[in-house]
């Protein structure tokens, strides 16, 4: 059984548990019955207002339905459900538990101490001050630039959740099945080789984008031109808002969270994880990787109470 066989038929196990009609995804009901015809059956809560603005103004059809086929998020096996699922629970709660399962955070703190240096000042200190997590902001599908001419990037990568702690970016690529369907992943263009200013402090990870510039011959499963991207961008914000603000930081963390699975795709996929990370860590990006199983068991062991709706339903659903 492929990783991508595994994770369906355990969705399609679920949805039947649930007593679910399936359909097809191509509309009139045609093609593998694996999409629910009501999109709120196929969340843990219905999406708020907010998010649906942020999925609307996203790339694809993530919420509406096209002419030929429904609603990409109404799919089982949607990446962008499982998203969904996970992190728009604790939009406005104390998430401090979330954080801590993500590896992000301390356990034991819920107002984790950051240090930042002194604004303005000719000779910068620095000195602990305490954000509180209640006011972290979860964003979905926020874009971030690599370069401000449109003429060559027309587009910004889109990352998939975003949690704004109002000193640093926590960035999250999130997958489900994407590693294991089997297509090529994508190299990264030439135009991303041309401008040296893009890899200043990044010589590590240049030389892991000349390798797989223009294809990608090196990673199966991992989408190593897409992460790269994401630190680009990610990257590019952080200089900017360190120029605001008068700044000699540049703080961001990007987190690869994915759905694990069992057999030969699960192992290499995980291979292909740690070898990247490897890669850019000796940049000093601060690089991390988890899996949903582990972040749902974390919660579910640790923050149980007041939580038993929604670790349930995860459980129920995705381990």
């Amino acid at each position: 059984m492929t990783g991508l066989e595994f994770i369906k038929s355990k969705q399609q196990n679920w949805a039947k548990r649930q007593g679910l009609e399936l359909v097809g995804g191509t509309i009139p009901d045609k093609g593998e019955k694996n999409y629910l015809y009501d999109l709120t059956d196929n969340l843990f809560e219905p999406l708020s207002d907010e998010n649906l603005i942020y999925y609307g103004s996203g790339d694809g059809n993530e919420t509406k339905d096209g002419k030929i086929r429904l609603a990409k998020m109404k799919a089982l096996h949607s990446s962008s459900a499982l998203v969904v699922n996970m992190f728009q629970y604790w939009q406005g709660k104390e998430n401090t538990p979330l954080l801590y399962a993500c590896g992000l955070s301390s356990k034991k703190s819920s107002k984790p101490s950051c240090m930042i240096e002194n604004i303005g000042s000719d000779f910068p200190k620095v000195i602990p001050i305490v954000r509180d997590p209640l006011k972290y902001k979860i964003k979905f599908e926020e874009r971030f630039e690599i370069s401000e001419d449109k003429s060559l990037f027309p587009h910004s990568p889109n990352i998939d959740i975003v949690i704004e702690t109002g000193l640093s970016d926590i960035a999250i690529e999130s997958k489900f099945t994407e590693p294991y369907g089997g297509r090529k992943h994508e190299g990264l263009k030439q135009k991303y080789m041309e401008d040296v200013s893009f890899w200043d402090g990044l010589p590590n990870l240049y030389e892991l984008a000349k390798e797989i510039s223009p294809d990608n011959n090196k990673f199966q499963y991992l989408d190593a031109a897409q992460l790269i991207k994401h630190i680009l961008g990610l990257k590019k914000r952080c200089e900017k808002q360190n120029l605001y603000l008068k700044r000699k930081i540049c703080g961001f963390r990007l987190l690869y969270l994915w759905y694990d699975v069992i057999g030969e795709d699960g192992v290499k996929h995980r291979k292909e994880i740690e070898q990247f990370a490897k890669i850019v860590r000796r940049d000093n990006i601060k690089f991390s990787h988890t899996t949903y199983q582990e972040v749902i068991m974390k919660l579910s062991k640790e923050y149980y109470g007041g939580n038993e709706v929604y670790c349930n339903y995860m459980t129920n659903r995705y381990l």
